[in-house]
């Protein structure tokens, strides 16, 4: 049986591999299933109702149907789509992770920070 994760992500083309094999590697899961928004930090904050639902329903079936029991929100240096400093983005990562808790999973939930050299920091305990 396939194991999943999900990384609600940037849709920055290059945060995804970094965080896919990241991810894999620290969770031992075969596949990340990747909700991708322009700044999801942001959007999880500060969207509409309809976006913070949309990013629910896929959460759903990435916990449902798929069983990924971790969910990581992503932030990244020299995101277009959510263009402040890093500690207001790892900021809004702790925040993110908090409102994901809420959800009432049963999943790890964590944040992540990608650098500018392209390499993965956890923001919170993995």
């Amino acid at each position: 049986m396939s194991q999943f994760a999900t990384a609600i992500n940037c849709m920055d083309g290059r945060v995804q591999l970094p965080v896919i094999e990241w991810m894999k590697k620290q969770f031992n899961v075969d596949y990340i299933d990747m909700i991708t928004e322009a700044g999801p930090n942001k959007v999880l904050l500060e969207g509409t109702p309809e976006q913070l639902q949309a990013i629910q329903a896929k959460v759903q079936v990435s916990y449902g149907p798929h069983g990924s029991k971790v969910i990581a929100i992503v932030g990244h240096h020299d995101c277009a789509g959510n263009p402040i400093p890093k500690d207001e983005k790892v900021e809004q990562i702790k925040q993110s992770v908090e409102l994901i808790r809420s959800w009432g999973l049963e999943v790890k939930v964590l944040g992540l920070y990608v650098n500018k050299n392209w390499e993965v920091e956890p923001v919170t305990e993995i």
